[in-house]
């Protein structure tokens, strides 16, 4: 990506952890391209640039307020890594012009520690991924075999950054670190060990989201490599890991029940909220 920005979708959204969308929706705004290539991403249209619109600074800080006239409970920017300073600068703008809400930086945890730390007064709740402490795994499923370390030191920035979780009166989050991590077919050990690692060394401090939405996409079907990613992960695999996190203690913790893996979960990527009204 170069240095023009590009949106696919501008909506509420009312499918994220309840403190973050609640009864009103989070504000999302969806940003084209990602940092990683995962082959089993959920959102491969936008993560590829496929799909967005270009639009200026000026007109992101616009759809942050019209967002917030909208009713949202924040401001959820999705994978806009590569796009950070002029969303930092889109924030600026708007906060002058009457942004209220907090916002919410939502990405895969491949993130540079650097860029965290100066994002320190600018984003108030991180919603980050934490996918693998099994480097062998990142590097097969994402392309990054260094992610465990990158996601350590970001992590680390985060909490460092927005500090103690904190909520308002409603059960929203106005502050704080939420870690998701998505349970990936046969894979229960590496889900176990990102819990371990995080409730280890963060405790109450961050929030877990343990996610069992995993969506086969018949892209993949055809590659032997990717066999053990051609289906959903089951209720058992899934209920082992839940299982463990309790037995760790963690009690900040979000779980998924039902049949949560379906594309009806996906938002449409067709440029809703985009353009000017």
């Amino acid at each position: 990506m170069d240095n023009r920005i590009f949106l696919a979708r501008a909506a509420l959204h009312m499918w994220e952890e309840p403190c973050i969308s609640g009864k009103r929706g989070s504000g999302t705004v969806f940003f084209s391209g990602c940092n990683l290539r995962c082959v089993y991403c959920q959102n491969y249209e936008i993560a590829y640039g496929k799909k967005g619109k270009e639009v200026s600074v000026n007109r992101l800080a616009e759809i942050f307020l019209e967002l917030q006239n909208m009713g949202a409970a924040n401001i959820n920017l999705v994978t806009p890594d590569h796009y950070i300073l002029q969303a930092a600068q889109a924030v600026l703008l708007a906060r002058k012009q009457g942004l209220k809400l907090p916002v919410v930086y939502n990405g895969s945890g491949y993130e540079k520690k650097e860029v965290i730390k100066n994002l320190s007064g600018i984003i108030d709740i991180f919603l980050t991924d934490f996918k693998y402490m099994d480097a062998a795994l990142s590097a097969k499923y994402s392309n990054a075999p260094d992610y465990p370390e990158r996601a350590k030191e970001a992590l680390k920035e985060m909490v460092n950054v927005v500090g103690e979780p904190v909520f308002d009166k409603e059960g929203m989050m106005k502050k704080g670190v939420i870690i998701r991590h998505l349970l990936l077919p046969g894979h229960k050990k590496n889900a176990k060990d990102v819990m371990h690692y995080v409730y280890e060394t963060y405790g109450k401090q961050v929030y877990i989201s343990l996610m069992s939405q995993y969506t086969p996409f018949d892209r993949l079907k055809g590659k032997p490599e990717y066999k053990e990613l051609c289906r959903k992960v089951t209720k058992r695999e899934y209920q082992a890991v839940v299982n463990y996190i309790i037995d760790l203690g963690v009690e900040n913790a979000f779980i998924q029940e039902g049949d949560v893996a379906k594309e009806s979960f996906i938002p449409g990527f067709d440029g809703e909220g985009v353009d000017p009204v």
